[in-house]
């Protein structure tokens, strides 16, 4: 392997590692869903608020969640395509 393909892949551990010390907490319902999310699109925590949901609406709580996530993993993507936005255009020149 050449330096340059070398140098390349040890950005690109540097760069996963990054990711996984990025967390995107998003919230819905005012709070009563909290998700944290890593910029490698791993849930961290998801922490309900059993103050705030009525369980005669569990639909309710349902699309809160499925919001949280959504939203979550919407940014934590955008996170980790700008992270490696600069690195992706080496990739062409390992052959990957």
């Amino acid at each position: 392997m050449a330096f340059d393909q070398i140098k390349m892949v040890n950005e690109l551990r540097k760069a996963q590692k990054e990711l996984a010390k990025e967390i995107v907490e998003v919230e819905a319902g005012d709070g009563a869903v909290v998700v944290q999310i890593s910029a490698e699109l791993k849930i961290k925590k998801v922490t309900i608020d059993p103050e705030q949901v009525d369980l005669d609406d569990i639909h309710e709580l349902e699309r809160w969640v499925e919001n949280a996530m959504r939203d979550g993993y919407a940014k934590a993507q955008e996170i980790a395509s700008e992270k490696m936005k600069p690195l992706m255009g080496g990739l062409g020149k390992l052959g990957l």
